[in-house]
Formats: structure tokens, sequence, C-alpha cells
């Protein structure tokens, strides 16, 4: 019974933020009439149709859906690949697949600064470059140490690319058209997590989970074809 008791406080904590979600509803409505009453007139939504025509909208969905791959899928199977690849105690193993998460965590923080200094783009290329070398690094027939310098390298990667993504599209895009675009955007980054991850556990359990680096390549080549042939249209 104690054991499940950090699942029943998660669970009503996830029960009591959807009730204030859902009782905020007007107050979102309200703001929604205010900015309409400030702009002067009602502006119509863009529709899917109408989002996908929009120069680098589909690539940078499509290099969103793989970012969220990526971190999801490295997040929940590394520690498996790494016992059940590398030959890693269950228990290192689960240690050294919490540094992946750190990673990401003290990246964003130590990012804040380079965001001074950096456009989004390099950024985002620079997230790409270290999340490379953390797949390399992993895949080496090294030590321990070496596979951990690897996952720490990749959250270091993923660290800098969702927010930058963000930030970039009203950049990319215009002011007017970013809100619906940003919008998809999270709808895209939800499908990659949810979608990917299990579709990685197929492939492992029918062939082997020694893929994983091969998985999270791919997905990072797709990502980076996509985000520069969003640079090339929306310049």
């Amino acid at each position: 019974m104690a054991g499940g008791l950090p699942y029943h406080l998660i669970a009503v904590m996830q029960v009591v933020l959807t009730i204030i979600l859902f009782a905020s509803l007007p107050l979102w409505k309200e703001r929604k009439d205010e900015v309409q009453a400030d702009s002067g007139h009602k502006r119509k939504p863009l529709s899917l149709r109408e989002i996908f025509r929009i120069p680098g909208a589909r690539e940078i969905l499509v290099a969103f859906f793989c970012y969220s791959a990526v971190e999801q899928t490295c997040g929940l199977w590394a520690s498996s690949f790494l016992n059940l690849s590398k030959g890693i105690s269950a228990e290192q193993a689960a240690s050294f697949g919490a540094m992946f998460f750190i990673g990401i965590t003290v990246g964003r923080a130590i990012n804040g600064f380079f965001a001074m200094r950096m456009h989004d783009e390099s950024m985002i290329r620079m997230g790409q470059v270290l999340i490379l070398f953390g797949i390399v690094t992993v895949m080496l027939p090294a030590g321990d140490a070496v596979a951990l310098a690897g996952l720490i390298l990749i959250g270091l990667g993923c660290a800098p690319i969702y927010p930058c993504i963000i930030h970039s599209t009203p950049t990319h895009f215009g002011k007017d058209k970013s809100q619906a675009i940003i919008g998809v955007q999270m709808a895209a980054a939800y499908i990659g997590t949810m979608l990917m991850p299990p579709l990685f556990g197929i492939l492992a359990n029918h062939l082997s989970i020694s893929l994983l680096p091969i998985y999270l390549l791919v997905l990072l080549a797709i990502m980076a074809f996509m985000h520069e042939r969003l640079i090339q249209k929306t310049r």
C-alpha cells in the first residue's frame, strides 16, 4: 500500500489540475474577447489546411515531431538499452538513464546564457550536433563511463531545441500566424511523444533493442533536414 502512495498522489494532483483547467476556461474566453475588442476586429482562425499551405509549416511540424520522438524514446528506452545491449546492471542502467534528463535540465539552464548571444537557428543546430555526438558515443564499444557521457551529451543536445523552435516561430511565420503554428506544433510534438517510443518497443521486441542508436539517428537526420528546409523556405 505504501508503495502505491506516490501514484495515488500523482493521480490526485492530475485530477485537481484538470478541474482547475476546466474552471479557468471562461477566463480564457474573456481574455480572447478583450484582445479582439482591442484590435477592433475579429480575426478568423486558420484552418489546418491553411496552416499546411504556409511555406515551412510542414517542415517545422515534422522537425518538432522528430525532436519529441528523440527525446521521449531516449528517455524511456535508454536504461533498457544499457542493461540489455551494453550489459550494465539494471540498477546502474536506471541511474545512467536519469543522467539524460539531468543533461536536459542543466543544458536548459546553461542555454539561457547562450541565447543572449546566439540566434535560435544556431542554438538548434548546436543541439543537433551534440545529439549526434552523444548517439555516436553511446554506440562505441567502450566502458560504462563512455555510455554515461553519451547520454549526458544527448540530453544537453536536446536542451535548446524545444524552446528555440517555439521562440523562433514568429520569426519564421510572422506574429499573426505564430499562435496557430505553435498550436499545431504542440500537437505534432504530442503525436511524436506518444507514437514513436511504442513503435521502437515493437522493433526492439521483434528485432533487437540494440537498434536504439540507429533509430535515434534516423529521427535526428529527418529533424535536421526539415529544419534546414524550413530556414530556406522562410528566409
